[in-house]
């Protein structure tokens, strides 16, 4: 029996820049701006916080992007860019005090910047506060003119796909960039290769090489491995917003974006067919290896219908881009397929049966976790490889421990445990442990050196960690049941600041101050300009984020 893919391989790639991203479950310094006043926090440590972001209604965002794009110019000229760098604006956020975040990307003579991309913080008075930048290094390449033809460029993608499986013989795409993702900007071609993977995984492999010299810069991976009655499988009977009437409902959620649930009864493309039911009873509670079951189908709705309503209510989030516009969900992808992964390109989530095919990948956390990644993408785009990977996977793990807490559901009370529903491992055991992940028998408890060379579901071990000391701290205790009992790299004890708190940091750090590129040490410096605006620089929480990190070896 091979080893699943979801525990053990790469199975995320979040684009950089205007790229395509998607991702599976498995497998610049900070410009620092001043404390905003503090104002005593609700229950859910958000809503009367003057640096938490506002919720913005779909009109509003669409009028701040088009003010900023009509500003970019000017924007450009104060913040010292060159006459041939141009900006693109990507998002906006708004914080209860009027401080604007607006996030760019960039291009040069035209060509997109990949590694470029950048964060202007402004205040309410339009004064520019900070500029977070993914690459400080100045954006200029002597020529534009390539030495290596795309045609070598194709062929040594196409190779780099074959050892992930894929059996194509030509690239799907190719275009001429900027890569400014390390180090010196250089003309660069990005060459995209589709296919599947070797476990069936859609295959969206992106490979960077040097236009000068023919050498492979940087590739990753663009797939990323996240009222009826739902009898699900993993979360019990819950309610399901559905759309229809009389003998005839879908599994349409109109109040959640127009969110769809499609069956693609074991295929791997296409969109599928819409649920269709005739009593709005979807599922029977129990897994079956029926093309046709709809309990997987309940999990994924419920999935879907609850990491919306976390994200809206804990952040004022609407839907995974903030614009008010819902994902759909695919079940039975292929035949015994053991994984689920999101697709920015088709903005969906697919879940595998798992094993026999009667183990759907549909429990809550997993489903937070898929959607989780196109927020990232949508927000930071953290690079899908290095530490920059291990952050996106944790944030995609970080996310859906907060979905499962946040739906309260008694038959999946919330924990510290990744996949502890879907036994992925055949004993019982979650995927991932986020107060000590070196019990999965792979992952990080502490920063190192070579932390970046591991698997990014394994290095995301070092900020999965930190979050959990955070938000509960270190040493033993049980939490809704589950025994926990953090260590410390430094011997340190940790006192939490509970999970509410450290959701908002992890997200403003992500929506602020995060880059693609950002690593470690730079999440440590995002994370504490996060704290830092939304409790004060002498904050008790500005100084447990600092405790945090130094307790998993992040200094």
């Amino acid at each position: 029996m091979t080893t699943p893919r979801y525990a053990r391989h790469k199975r995320s790639s979040l684009a950089i820049a205007t790229a395509v991203a998607a991702g599976a479950l498995l497998t610049s310094g900070l410009a620092a701006g001043t404390a905003s006043a503090q104002v005593p926090s609700d229950q859910t440590g958000r809503a009367t916080l003057a640096a938490a972001p506002t919720a913005l209604s779909a009109a509003a965002r669409t009028s701040l992007v088009q003010q900023a794009q009509a500003d970019i110019a000017r924007t450009a000229q104060k913040i010292g860019l060159g006459a041939k760098e141009k900006l693109v604006v990507k998002d906006v956020v708004r914080d209860a005090d009027g401080t604007l975040h607006t996030r760019y990307e960039r291009t040069y003579a035209g060509l997109p910047v990949l590694g470029g991309d950048l964060v202007v913080h402004t205040s309410k008075a339009g004064k520019t506060e900070g500029v977070t930048k993914a690459n400080s290094a100045t954006i200029k390449v002597a020529s534009l003119k390539a030495q290596v033809t795309p045609a070598a460029a194709e062929k040594q993608a196409v190779s780099a796909a074959k050892t992930l499986g894929s059996a194509k013989s030509a690239a799907d795409g190719a275009r001429k960039v900027i890569w400014a993702g390390s180090g010196k900007p250089v003309l660069a071609y990005e060459t995209v290769v589709g296919g599947l993977q070797d476990d069936g995984t859609p295959n969206q492999l992106h490979v960077i090489t040097d236009a000068a010299t023919g050498k492979k810069l940087f590739e990753y991976q663009g797939i990323e491995n996240a009222t009826g009655t739902g009898k699900t499988l993993y979360s019990g009977t819950v309610s399901l917003t559905t759309s229809g009437s009389g003998s005839s409902y879908t599994l349409t959620d109109a109040s959640r974006g127009n969110h769809k649930t499609y069956n693609l009864k074991h295929g791997t493309s296409g969109t599928g067919t819409l649920f269709t039911d005739t009593d709005n009873v979807w599922g029977t509670g129990t897994a079956s290896s029926s093309a046709t079951d709809q309990t997987a189908a309940a999990d994924a709705a419920y999935g879907a219908q609850e990491t919306w309503d976390f994200y809206k209510a804990t952040f004022g989030r609407s839907g995974i881009k903030n614009d008010g516009v819902g994902a759909y969900s695919r079940v039975h992808y292929g035949n015994s397929y053991v994984n689920a992964f999101w697709d920015d390109s088709c903005f969906c989530m697919t879940y595998g049966d798992g094993s026999g095919n009667n183990h759907p990948l549909t429990a809550l956390d997993v489903a937070g976790h898929e959607m989780s990644h196109g927020v990232t993408s949508n927000t930071a785009g953290l690079n899908y490889s290095g530490e920059s990977g291990g952050l996106n996977e944790a944030t995609s793990d970080i996310f859906g421990t907060g979905v499962e807490f946040y739906a309260n559901n008694s038959t999946d009370k919330g924990d510290y445990l990744i996949g502890e529903k879907i036994d992925i491992n055949g004993d019982g055991t979650p995927l991932r442990y986020m107060d000590k992940p070196s019990k999965d028998g792979g992952s990080a408890d502490y920063w190192s050196s070579g932390v970046g060379n591991k698997d990014v579901h394994y290095s995301s071990g070092v900020a999965n960690h930190f979050f959990y000391l955070l938000s509960e701290g270190s040493g033993a205790k049980v939490i809704n049941g589950v025994s926990y009992n953090s260590p410390t790299s430094n011997g340190s004890t940790v006192t939490g600041i509970g999970r509410d708190k450290a959701l908002q940091i992890w997200y403003k750090a992500l929506t602020t101050y995060f880059t693609s590129t950002t690593n470690y040490s730079k999440a440590r410096a995002g994370t504490l300009s996060a704290a830092s605006a939304l409790y004060g620089a002498s904050s008790a929480e500005y100084k447990a984020v600092a405790a945090a990190w130094s307790a998993v070896n992040v200094n």
